[in-house]
Order: C-alpha cells, then sequence, then structure tokens
C-alpha cells in the first residue's frame, strides 16, 4: 500500500528507479508490473513509485536478494548459442521471471497441491512446475520425481513456452527432437509429455505446468481439461504473489 508515506518521500520515475538500482528501464517496468517494486499508474498510464519502496532494493533486504537483476545475472539473460528453442521475446521473459522471485525459493504447499492433482486426474507417475532460467529448468513443485533441477538444454518446457496452448509428445523415441534427450535415454526415462505454459500477470511465460509418462500414450478430453484448469490455478497463484509462503 501507497498510505503512511511522508511528503519527503520523492516519487521517482521508472527512468529514476532504473539509473538507481543499475538497470535497464524496461527491467525496471517489468518489476513494476509484476509487484516486484510496488508502484501505480499515472492518468496518462505512466509508472510511478516512492523512494522508500526501492530502498530496500537498493539496501540488499530480503526481496532484493528475492530478485535477481537480469543487466548482470547471466542466468536470465539470453544464451547467445542456445541449443533449444526460445522465444522472440526472451529478453523480457527471462527479466519477468527474475521479478518473480520463485526461482530457488522452498517448497509452497499451494503449488505441491497442482502437481499432485495434475498426476492423479491424468495418471501420470511425474508432475512438476517447472521455471526456465536461461541455463536451467528448475522445479518449483514436483512429485515422482527427486531432481530438483536439470540444464535448460534437456527441458521440454522449452517447447511448451513458445505457444499459449497445449504442447504434446505421445512417444518421445519417434520425435527427432527429443529421442537423443538424456532425459530421454536415461532416468527419468521420459516417453510421453504434456505441458502447459504458465504465464504471469503480464502474460509472460515463465515455465509449464507438465505430466509426463514412461510409456507412450494420449490424453483423453477430460484430463486435457483437467490439466488446462490445474494450470489455470498455478498460474493465478504465480499472479497473486510470486515467492510468498501460504499454507
Amino acid at each position: 500500500m501507497l498510505s503512511n508515506l511522508h511528503d519527503d518521500d520523492p516519487i521517482l520515475t521508472t527512468s529514476e528507479v532504473a539509473r538507481l538500482l543499475g538497470v535497464a528501464t524496461s527491467t525496471v517496468q517489468i518489476w513494476m508490473e509484476s509487484g516486484a517494486i510496488e508502484s501505480w499508474k499515472t492518468p496518462g498510464g505512466h509508472r510511478r513509485t516512492r523512494l522508500s519502496l526501492v530502498q530496500g532494493l537498493m539496501h540488499g533486504d530480503d526481496q532484493a536478494r528475492a530478485t535477481p537483476n537480469p543487466s548482470t545475472d547471466k542466468e536470465y539473460q539470453p544464451a547467445p548459442l542456445a541449443n533449444y528453442p526460445m522465444p522472440a521475446n526472451e529478453r523480457t521473459r527471462l527479466a519477468a521471471l527474475a521479478a518473480s522471485g520463485l526461482v530457488d525459493t522452498e517448497d509452497e504447499p499451494r503449488f505441491d497441491r497442482v502437481v499432485r492433482l495434475a498426476a492423479m486426474v491424468t495418471g501420470s507417475p511425474i508432475a512438476l512446475i517447472s521455471l526456465l532460467t536461461s541455463t536451467r529448468q528448475w522445479f518449483k513443485a514436483r512429485v515422482g520425481l527427486s531432481a530438483r533441477e536439470t540444464p535448460r538444454d534437456w527441458a521440454f518446457c522449452s517447447h511448451t513456452i513458445l505457444k499459449n496452448e497445449l504442447f504434446v509428445v505421445e512417444d518421445a523415441l519417434e520425435d527427432e527432437r527429443f529421442r537423443t534427450n538424456p532425459l530421454v535415454l536415461q532416468e527419468p526415462h521420459i516417453r510421453f509429455y504434456a505441458g502447459i505454459p504458465l504465464r504471469d500477470k503480464s502474460g509472460q511465460p515463465l515455465g509449464s505446468l507438465c505430466v509426463i509418462d514412461r510409456e507412450p500414450r494420449r490424453l483423453r478430453a477430460a484430463e486435457v481439461q483437467s490439466l488446462m484448469d490445474l494450470a489455470d490455478i498455478a498460474a493465478a497463484e504465480i499472479a497473486a504473489g510470486a515467492g510468498k509462503q501460504r499454507p
């Protein structure tokens, strides 16, 4: 909230915040839109904030630690020679992911419930909520898989975030994009994959909700609808407050 602020707490433009934090103005705009920096819109549609709301990011408090700087952190910069498909707006997407503060956070029941239900309603042994930095695929929630992350090069979810629809691989061994993938040839021996992109409130795809099986298969219409509904729930939780612990 912007109440209880004194008149000596200056109002800052996005450009002024960018200079204070040493980041690009576009990054500040994404942080403001996502709520990483509290702000409001002027009648003309410009974002504004107060100095006191930026000082935590300047002085290294918990929010600063939870919000990587995409101008200096290579994990949130597009890979120059990526071995995976990349959205045209990858730079903006990575800045939005940094602003979410979700990567490398603790398990949260609100996301754990989603993957448990996704596994149950589709009869899948593995279900994941994945987040994609430029170097790795990190699992915010998982069931049926012990690993917490994989290299981004291996991520089926890199294909999922390219479109706003269900992405399905019915048999990975028969798909030239995946047949030599280490996740197919080794544990967890993926044969079937179905994923839906998870977007933040600004529309950026941060990762996906996906289900995985070790046998080739197809999803029934009811399973597809259930997976889409659960993806909507997960995206709503992300929009409601990234990285905030809730029961």
